[in-house]
């Protein structure tokens, strides 16, 4: 340590390590003249020694008393960690180390905000039994800009922030004198930055750096989500100039070191919408068993590590796909463009190429870089059309093809039976899809059918992914594999005691597999409380996630998995794509900390998934919003302890019949049985029980709705909801 200060100072400075030993050493809190003893710092080094405290400090490493005396956090029974806020106004800290969260009162969150990390002292127990926290330190600010609406009272100009969790105003600084500035009108929804942060003394200051317009404007709600949760939707200079320079077409000079698989007819097969085309495939019947190409953009060969194309895909980490709108991880020119496998131009891609048995077991397979030229731009719909309705104006268009779509459906159904007798889990789900009127707003919500042309391309993925999984790991070169872990002791507990109520039980012990869910699921499908099995089934199980730590893929029932066939849109994908051409190379892939890497990605699908759901939200908000007093039917989809969620049938929106209107009686909510239960009565509201309800509210500015129940729907003529096999998430 002391070299390396030496290295960097002519008067070296104590190091970090050596001045937390020391302070350990003492056992109490130390003054900043006995430190400089202690470390024989000499005074024209003072000043030097107080910033390097001061950036420990702001580092959580270390921490001034009211004396001024420096100590070390942990030796003062200190807790760090990440606040966290709620709507009502209060929070909690969620310490680094783990272990209970500490609640702060409303008045220790006057001092912060949603997201800063802070030091606290546990003060006590608050009235439910959680200990309590008192702020000391706030060490790090997480919010710079906010969006939110403005409004004015009394002369006083402030901002309501948009994220909930930042449940505390925002002033508004009165302009500078002279100074123009940007000045909202009551309601318009604003961007602020914030020029002064909360604390014991005032509440945050902020100054209008961009104002969006009003709040009902066409595609508002997403232009709040951007920002909201500060998502990257605008490209930087460097990153469009870097794009700018690469080719519009595929060079001659591309074509080195790759095979030419031009001559086959592979194709694309995708949703109407679809821009960004990453997979291509081929299948040819071999023997008994098949040939399987499939063909997945070579992204790597223009995003090149390092480059600002590059550390801007890592920063965004994935497309993002909202209604009407997407946000690229790559700038158009490559997403839609050179890496898009458009029909009929030249394009680069790597290429999985396998052979499968006829029982749907890859027995070989290899990875190589080709030159492919797609043959057609083919839909879901008109690819059903062909083979399973045998629409005759749809196969003569396509017949060229359809020798090869049969293939890829034969193909299709040997990978589904090995899909079954290897156990992976299907759940019933119901997809739906907005469909919006000239003015950008929803006209109505109907359900999607997925049919099997989905399946097929899904099945001829799943295949690539998992030999991409198998070829690094069977090199032993470093990935992200795609991680789903099945349920954690306690949610396992909680599922087989509240399948015990029904008479059921799932096997395999204290470490079920994928196939006892399997097992269980077809076991109860004639069964009239299917759906609430299946719901409470599905929730025990936990959340996929990007990991270098291979501990296979639970749902899908495989033993190692990964996500090779979308570089286009996932950045796991394409660092995927890094590493294998590494190993066919003889070289190895080394981007930094894979399990970061992996925190990270992790991360960004989460912000784009709560991303979308706001959008979602607000969107049917919107819509539902001239419908008061209307009653629908529908089923509950959550018991929470202030209510319960319930999901129509009709226009597949969900809202909440808070407890205060489930009847004249005391309800109590029952976590085990999923259930809030009548104190007198006895009467039960359980998940996914039928019941009418009446629109009574519907809140724009919190994306809320509520019901009150009407009736009792075993009274009420309702059919059930169109339902679909569904895939546990890759």
């Amino acid at each position: 340590m002391f070299e390396r200060e030496t290295a960097k100072y002519d008067y070296p400075l104590p190091s970090r390590e050596y001045i937390l030993q020391t302070l350990a050493e003492q056992g109490v809190p130390v003054s900043f003249e006995r430190l400089c003893e202690l470390l024989d710092v000499k005074d024209f080094e003072h000043e030097d020694f107080q910033r390097r405290l001061g950036a420990m400090a702001r580092d959580a490493q270390l921490l001034q008393n009211r004396r001024g005396d420096w100590l070390i956090p942990d030796k003062a029974d200190l807790i760090r960690g990440r606040v966290e806020g709620h709507p009502d106004g209060f929070g909690f800290l969620v310490p680094d180390e783990g272990g209970a969260d500490l609640f702060l009162s409303a008045k220790e969150m006057d001092k912060v905000l949603h997201g800063d990390r802070a030091i606290a002292r546990v003060v006590g127990i608050d009235r439910k039994g959680r200990p309590e926290g008192k702020i000391v330190e706030v060490t790090e600010r997480a919010n710079r800009k906010v969006v939110g609406r403005a409004y004015e009272e009394h002369g006083v100009w402030f901002v309501v922030a948009e994220n909930r969790r930042l449940s505390q105003d925002i002033l508004l600084a009165p302009p500078e004198k002279g100074a123009k500035g940007l000045k909202p009108k009551g309601g318009q929804v604003v961007v602020v930055e914030i020029v002064e942060q909360p604390s014991k003394q005032s509440q945050a200051i902020g100054r209008v750096v961009e104002i969006l317009g009003n709040y009902a404007d066409p595609g508002m709600e997403i232009e709040i989500a951007l920002r909201k949760h500060d998502l990257p939707f605008e490209f930087a200079r460097a990153v469009l100039d870097e794009a700018a320079k690469l080719p519009d077409v595929v060079q001659k000079g591309d074509w080195k070191g790759r095979e030419d698989l031009t001559k086959l007819s592979l194709v694309t097969i995708d949703g109407e919408t679809a821009k960004d085309f990453d997979d291509a495939v081929y299948c040819e019947r071999q023997g008994k068993g098949f040939r399987l190409i499939v063909a997945i953009a070579d992204v790597s060969h223009y995003v090149r590590t390092g480059g600002a194309l590059d550390r801007d895909a890592y920063e965004r980490g994935n497309s993002v796909y909202f209604p009407r709108r997407v946000i690229p991880m790559l700038p158009e020119k490559l997403s839609n463009g050179l890496c898009s496998l458009n029909p009929q131009v030249e394009r680069l891609t790597v290429a999985c190429d396998m052979n499968i048995s006829a029982h749907g077991e890859i027995v070989s397979y290899r990875f190589y870089p080709a030159v492919i030229w797609s043959h057609a731009r083919l839909t879901y719909t008109e690819v059903a059309a062909a083979l399973y309705d045998k629409d005759a104006a749809t196969r003569k268009k396509l017949a060229p093809l359809l020798p090869h779509l049969e293939n890829v459906d034969a193909l299709y159904r040997v990978l589904a039976k090995a899909r079954e007798k290897r156990g992976a889990i299907d759940f019933e789900t119901v997809e739906t899809r907005m469909v919006f009127d000239d003015h950008g707003k929803i006209e109505k919500i109907e359900p999607y059918e997925r049919n099997d042309a989905h399946r097929l391309i899904e099945e001829c993925m799943l295949a690539a992914n998992v030999c991409a999984s198998d070829f690094l790991k069977e090199r032993n070169h470093p990935a992200l594999y795609r991680v789903h872990e099945g349920p954690t002791p306690e949610r396992l507990t909680k599922l087989r005691d509240f399948l015990g109520t029904f008479g059921l039980q799932i096997g395999g012990g204290d470490a079920p597999s994928a196939k006892d869910y399997a097992k269980l699921l077809e076991k109860i499908q004639d069964r009239p409380d299917k759906q609430l099995l299946q719901t409470v089934m599905l929730r025990s199980l936990r959340q996929a996630i990007y990991s270098p730590d291979n501990v296979g893929h639970f749902g899908l029932a495989y033993e190692s998995y990964t996500h090779f066939t979308s570089p286009i849109r996932r950045y796991p994908d394409l660092m995927i794509h890094r590493a294998i051409k590494a190993v066919l190379t003889k070289k190895k892939y080394e981007p930094g900390a894979w399990d970061e890497i992996g925190l990270h990605c992790s991360a960004t699908e989460r912000r784009a998934d709560e991303a979308t759901r706001d959008v979602e939200a607000w969107l049917k908000c919107y819509y539902m919003q001239d419908r008061i007093n209307e009653e629908f039917v529908g089923s509950i989809s959550a018991v929470v302890p202030f209510g319960i969620f319930v999901a129509l049938d009709s226009v597949f929106i969900e809202g909440l019949v808070h407890v205060s209107e489930l009847g004249a009686d005391y309800f109590h909510f029952d976590e085990a049985a999923h259930a809030m239960v009548g104190e007198r009565t006895g009467k039960r509201y359980r998940l996914s029980d039928r019941v009418n309800v009446q629109l009574m509210r519907v809140d724009m500015n919190q994306n809320k709705i509520d019901f009150r129940l009407v009736e009792d729907v075993r009274q009420a003529k309702a059919t059930e909801p169109p339902r679909k096999k569904g895939k546990a998430r890759a």
